[in-house]
C-alpha cells in the first residue's frame, strides 16, 4: 500500500466475525496488512481459544457476547444495542462484518452508532438459505428484511465471493447492484502453501472441512465405503473440527459410528495445514454451496488435484477437466467415480494439479484479495 493510499484509509477499522477461529485463519493477513500501514485495528468475535493467539500477535481482540445459535429476539436485540454502544465508545471509521450474523448485526449497530462506513462480506448463504429444515425456511423472510436494512445506504458495500451469489443477491433485491463487489475469497498465502518437492501418490484422499452435513461429509464417507468395497488400496481422511455451534453440525452419534467403522480417518484440527495438504494424493470437497472454499484454493496452491461439486463457490475454484473435476451435489457415486478416475490416471492427476497451482497464483494470491478489499475501503472513506 502506497503512502497516498494509506492516507486515504481510516485510522480505526473494526473487523467483526462469528468466531475467533475465523479471524485467525481467514482474516489475520488483512489485519496484519492494515496494522503495518499504520492503522488501528479492532478484532471482534465471540470468546474462544484463538482470541488469545490474536492478542499474542499484538492485536486488539475483544470478546463479544454473540451467541451463534440464539433465536431469542430479545437477546438478539440486546446484543445489537450492546454492540452499538461499543461502536459509539470506540468510534471506528469503518466496520467490516464477516458471515451472516456479524454482517446483519454489525451493520445495524454501526448505523445506530453513526459509523461512517460499513462493509459486509457474505461467504456463502449459510444454514438459513441452504438448509431445507422448517426452521431455516421460516427464518428466510425475516433474514431477507434484516439484510436489506443492513446493506442499505450509500456508504455501504457488500463483498461476495462468487458470481452465483452476486446474481442471487441482485435477483432477491438484497443489495443494490452498484454496491456489490466480487472478491474471490480470502486468498491464500502462496509462500506457505507450495507444491511438494516430490509428488507422492501414496498420500490420502483428503477432505479439509468442518464436520457439517452441508460440507458433504456423508457423501465423502459413502464414497470411501464404495471404493474400499471395490478393493482399492486408498486411504481417506477428513481434517477439521466438529462445530457444535452450527445448526448443520454432524451429530456426535453419527460421528462416533463413522469413527468406529474405520473407513475414514477423522484427524480433527491439524495445525500444520500446508504439510498435511502437500501429503495428499488429491483433495476433495463435496460441499452443497460455498462462498469460495479456502480449503480448495490452499490445495490448488499445493498443486493437488481437486474434486469438488458443481455448486456455487466450488465451481469458482475448479473448471471441470481443466484444473480439477466437478461432480453433482449429493452424489456419492459420482464422487467415488471421480476419485477412482484420478487414482487410475496419475498423468491426469498431475496435469490437473499443475493447472490448479497456476490458477491459484493468477487469481487467489492473498495479496490480490487484500488489495481489492482495501480498494473497497477507499471507496467509502473520504481522502
Amino acid at each position: 500500500m502506497g503512502q497516498a493510499a494509506a492516507e486515504r484509509l481510516p485510522r480505526r477499522i473494526a473487523l467483526f466475525a462469528n468466531s475467533d477461529w475465523y479471524l485467525f485463519n481467514f482474516r489475520r493477513s488483512l489485519a496484519e496488512h492494515l496494522r503495518a500501514a499504520g492503522f488501528e485495528v479492532i478484532l471482534l468475535s465471540p470468546d474462544g481459544p484463538y482470541g488469545e493467539r490474536l492478542r499474542e500477535a499484538g492485536f486488539d481482540w475483544r470478546a463479544v457476547p454473540l451467541r451463534r445459535t440464539s433465536l431469542n429476539p430479545f437477546a438478539e436485540l440486546a446484543f445489537v444495542l450492546w454492540l452499538a454502544r461499543l461502536f459509539r465508545r470506540e468510534r471506528p471509521d469503518l466496520v467490516h462484518g464477516f458471515t451472516l450474523k456479524p454482517v446483519v448485526y454489525g451493520a445495524i449497530a454501526a448505523r445506530l452508532a453513526g459509523v461512517k462506513a460499513r462493509v459486509s462480506s457474505v461467504a456463502g448463504l449459510g444454514f438459513v438459505f441452504i438448509n431445507p429444515r422448517p426452521t431455516a425456511r421460516a427464518l428466510r423472510p425475516l433474514v431477507r428484511l434484516m439484510l436489506q436494512f443492513a446493506l442499505a445506504g450509500g456508504r455501504s458495500r457488500l463483498i461476495l465471493q462468487n458470481a452465483d451469489d452476486v446474481a442471487l443477491f441482485e435477483r432477491q433485491g438484497l443489495a443494490r447492484p452498484q454496491h456489490i463487489r466480487l472478491i474471490a475469497g480470502s486468498g491464500v498465502d502462496l509462500a506457505r502453501f507450495t507444491p511438494p518437492a516430490r509428488d507422492d501418490r501414496a498420500g490420502p484422499v483428503l477432505m479439509v472441512a468442518r464436520l457439517l452435513w452441508d460440507k458433504g461429509v456423508a457423501e465423502f464417507v459413502e464414497a470411501a465405503r464404495r471404493l474400499r468395497g471395490e478393493g482399492r488400496n486408498l486411504r481417506f481422511a477428513v481434517a477439521g473440527d466438529a462445530d457444535p455451534g452450527n445448526p448443520a453440525a454432524v451429530d456426535a452419534e453419527t460421528l462416533a459410528q463413522w469413527k468406529a467403522e474405520g473407513v475414514v480417518d477423522f484427524l480433527g484440527h491439524v495445525e500444520d495445514a500446508p504439510a498435511l495438504v502437500r501429503q495428499a494424493s488429491m483433495v476433495v470437497l463435496p460441499s452443497y454451496r460455498e462462498g469460495l472454499p479456502k480449503s480448495l484454493i490452499e490445495a490448488a496452491a499445493c498443486a493437488r488435484p481437486l474434486i469438488t461439486t458443481d455448486a456455487p463457490g466450488c465451481r469458482g475454484v475448479v473448471t471441470h477437466q481443466a484444473d480439477g473435476l466437478l461432480v453433482p451435489v449429493r452424489d456419492a457415486g459420482a464422487l467415488a467415480d471421480a476419485i477412482a478416475r484420478l487414482d487410475d490416471d496419475p498423468a491426469l492427476a498431475r496435469r490437473l494439479g499443475r493447472a490448479a497451482r497456476e490458477k491459484a497464483v493468477r487469481e487467489f494470491d492473498e495479496a490480490i484479495v487484500i488489495a481489492r478489499t482495501v480498494a473497497v475501503y477507499d471507496e467509502l472513506l473520504p481522502p
